[in-house]
């Protein structure tokens, strides 16, 4: 296993120059950052080309993405365009994506994987066939609306939980928030915890524990559960670098001030060095989720052995 997870993270170091540099290069290449910075006052030639040699702009873009990558190896992603550096937006921005995408995933695997067992365990009965509808209405429902629906029921209309967020983000306060952005994640799980229930659910292995007499219940839990998992495990794995990253909708509707925010500004803007550093982190937490998630393969299935 440690000479497994040694290959995999070398693996991850040409996933992430590639994945770096297309990010870097369509940036860059696509904006005149110089020109982002003075807005509609165009500066005089000899101040703009000051600036772009200050920031490294002068120079060919491959060269300027070697002096990024040995930035990030000391630590430092940049400067944005107001003078803060990068990693000082990534300190405040950072903690409060990553309590919403908690808060999201534990509402996708709590809720998602409990409807999938029982509509799998029920095929074709009223449960499964409701359950079904329900997620197929998530996932055709566009989250932008979703959110803005729940926002005015339950935080204007009846007061339920507050309509926004605070800067300080609280748990309580990114129930509703991490509802809204795990829902379409939350309707994919269900449907992938109910196939893989519903297939295993036939399979031999479930047959002979019930023929030995073990309970139904450590049948599902110990059995059929842990073996219907890997699917879901992959999906959730894999999302948990898109929850990060499309939470940039939920986190304008709730007023959050996170990662999706920073972008959003980021974007708007044209400050690309916060658009690329705040990118290349969500990179390596798609890169670390994928190795954790491969690690987990062995837990759930004690047949998947690694050479």
């Amino acid at each position: 296993m440690g000479r497994y997870v040694i290959r995999r993270l070398l693996q991850m170091i040409p996933v992430f120059i590639g994945s770096t540099f297309l990010i870097f290069i369509m940036v860059y290449a696509l904006g005149d950052p110089v020109a982002a910075l003075f807005g509609d006052k165009a500066p005089d030639a000899a101040t703009a080309a000051q600036i772009r040699k200050d920031l490294y702009l002068d120079q060919p873009l491959w060269k300027q993405y070697l002096h990024y990558m040995g930035q990030i190896f000391q630590g430092d992603f940049g400067t944005a365009f107001n003078g803060q550096p990068v990693t000082e937006l990534m300190a405040t921005a950072l903690p409060v994506t990553l309590r919403l995408t908690l808060v999201a995933v534990v509402i996708e695997m709590l809720v998602g994987i409990t409807l999938g067992v029982l509509s799998g365990l029920r095929r074709g009965r009223s449960v499964d066939t409701t359950v079904l509808f329900l997620t197929l209405i998530v996932i055709s429902v566009p989250t932008f609306v979703t959110g803005y629906v729940l926002q005015f029921l339950l935080g204007v209309k009846w007061e339920i939980v507050s309509p926004s967020v605070s800067p300080e983000a609280p748990f309580d306060e990114l129930i509703l928030p991490g509802t809204v952005l795990a829902l379409v994640s939350l309707a994919y799980v269900t449907r992938l915890s109910r196939t893989s229930i519903a297939e295993n659910v036939r399979a031999d292995y479930v047959r002979t524990a019930i023929a030995k007499g073990l309970p139904r219940r450590r049948v599902i839990t110990r059995h059929l559960l842990r073996n219907s998992l890997i699917p879901v495990v992959t999906f959730i794995g894999t999302d948990i670098g898109f929850l990060m990253g499309g939470a940039i909708v939920t986190e304008r509707i709730f007023n959050i001030h996170g990662v999706g925010f920073q972008l959003y500004q980021g974007i708007l803007r044209n400050n690309s060095p916060t658009v690329v550093g705040f990118v290349t982190v969500l990179v390596i937490v798609f890169l670390l989720a994928n190795l954790v998630v491969d690690v987990l393969y062995g837990v759930l299935d004690p047949r998947i052995r690694y050479a």
